[in-house]
């Protein structure tokens, strides 16, 4: 199964709903939307306690600043809620209404057929988490020396102990949190703890940052401190993983991954993974390394998280015009994989809300997004898109000499209940090809083509589209969608 995933920042969400809003207010029109359009899971980003702590640090630090000032000119000191992922408690944060709020929510859901994700942030905690003053050994802890060294990667404790923020190898730590020491067994057992008491509230997690806790990573992060003397042999994801598959068997695991560790997660027992490939590719325009990505043995594509915009990354109506848009959307949400959108999305919202506040801009929708995405997401929900049998195709030159069919990305869809063929020209220009369909489709006589972004409606032999191949000829950033049926109606 190919299931669909739909992220929303829960702060704003109720913010928008007015002052003091919680989970229970949350409206069942909104609940009901999400059901109506297929969405097989919902992740209310961010339900877990931030600590006082960590919420200071996030309302004091002045670079931070500009950039809540940019989203929110009216900005007051009560919109910035501190990180997320700066966790304090895995317990629901009482200002949203606390744990049975969430159980509520979590029953709504299921009611109408929608799975709850909840995050998990295994690589560090929020400064006002027990296990600061109860458990420092379950901290990196470092020297005087470290931290006139780095100032911008350690801190001082109102204990007077040193402690590593939270980071990974290639910047500078996150300030608001406290690096977890995976070289400790008890942390590791202790954090197992933790991810059991997440898998009672909800029926998977994203796990942030997944990557980070592998033994290579994490000995390129923090080797050569004292504590690395106890090497990491193995990674935390199998033993995690396992040990709630005991109690919870079709628990969901979502990795937050990147740097090539897609495969090696994948291994270890998540079932799907961020495909920031694909997504670097379309957002730089790159169609013939969409297709090579798509085609490497190296990667299983029903096994990736397919995203055009998250929490982390800007929105795609402020990155991409309309038409690469629309292109990007049909190649990300009908490639096979779990389909991942964010609020707002469809909407064509242009301003990412900063995770450390609380309230996001009033925005426009945008009416031609809008209507494209009402046309792609209940195909991208079908039973056909979410169930059938994809094969990724490849495109001939429509003549001697003309490279642009390396510029198309095709995919074949089989399903008991009708075959569909999308095909896209993910270049900024005119471009040709011919698109040959299996020689197992099931086709005979005149196949007719309905395309279900448009009104277009194509007739063509089936001997023709498989022996020679569908001939295309659209302008850049062209996307259709095709249903395959016999064009006599039989």
């Amino acid at each position: 199964m190919n299931p669909s995933l739909y992220q929303f920042n829960t702060r704003a969400l109720l913010a928008s709903l007015g002052r003091g809003a919680t989970l229970d207010d949350i409206p069942d029109s909104f609940i009901n939307d999400l059901a109506n359009k297929g969405f097989d899971w919902a992740w209310p980003l961010g339900v877990w306690t931030i600590g006082p702590t960590s919420q200071s640090i996030s309302r004091s630090n002045t670079a931070w600043h500009r950039e809540y000032e940019d989203v929110l000119p009216d900005l007051a000191l009560e919109d910035i809620c501190g990180s997320p992922f700066a966790v304090c408690e895995y317990a629901v944060d009482p200002t949203l209404g606390g744990d049975r709020e969430l159980a509520h929510l979590r029953e709504r859901l299921e009611q109408r057929g929608i799975q709850l994700l909840l995050d998990y942030v295994p690589n560090h905690i929020g400064f006002d988490h027990r296990w600061v003053s109860e458990r420092p050994d379950f901290l990196m802890q470092g020297t005087e020396e470290d931290l006139a060294r780095a100032p911008d990667c350690w801190t001082r404790l109102s204990s007077g102990a040193i402690a590593a923020f939270g980071r990974d190898p290639n910047f500078p730590g996150w300030p608001d949190t406290l690096q977890l020491n995976f070289f400790n067994p008890h942390l590791r057992t202790a954090m197992i703890g933790e991810l059991r008491n997440i898998a009672t509230r909800c029926s998977g997690v994203r796990c942030d940052m997944a990557m980070l806790l592998e033994p290579e990573v994490f000995h390129r992060t923090w080797g050569g401190r004292p504590e690395s003397r106890v090497a990491l042999q193995e990674s935390f994801w199998p033993e995690a993983i396992s040990s709630i598959r005991r109690d919870h068997p079709h628990f969901l695991f979502l990795a937050e991954v990147y740097w090539n560790y897609e495969p090696k997660l994948q291994e270890h027992g998540f079932d799907f993974t961020y495909d920031k490939t694909l997504y670097d590719h379309l957002m730089h325009h790159r169609g013939d390394d969409v297709l090579r990505h798509l085609a490497s043995p190296r990667i299983d594509n029903f096994r990736m998280a397919h995203f055009l915009e998250n929490h982390d990354e800007q929105r795609v109506a402020s990155r991409l015009e309309f038409p690469e848009h629309k292109a990007a959307a049909v190649i990300s949400f009908l490639a096979p994989g779990l389909r991942f959108l964010h609020h707002g999305e469809s909407n064509g919202w242009r301003t990412r809300i900063p995770v450390h506040l609380g309230r996001g801009p009033s925005e426009v929708t945008n009416t031609e997004i809008n209507q494209f995405y009402d046309r792609l997401i209940p195909i991208m929900n079908s039973e056909v898109a979410k169930h059938g049998s994809w094969q990724l195709l490849s495109c001939a030159p429509a003549w001697e000499g003309n490279p642009t069919h390396n510029h198309f990305v095709t995919y074949y869809i089989a399903h008991p209940s009708g075959d569909m063929l999308v095909a896209v020209n993910y270049a900024n220009y005119q471009s040709q090809c011919l698109v040959k369909l299996p020689q197992h489709a099931n086709l005979s006589g005149k196949v007719r083509l309905t395309d279900r972004l448009s009104s277009a409606v194509y007739d063509r032999d089936s001997h023709e589209l498989v022996d020679r191949g569908l001939y295309l000829d659209v302008e850049g950033f062209t996307a259709h969608v095709f249903s395959l049926s016999r064009a006599d109606g039989v």
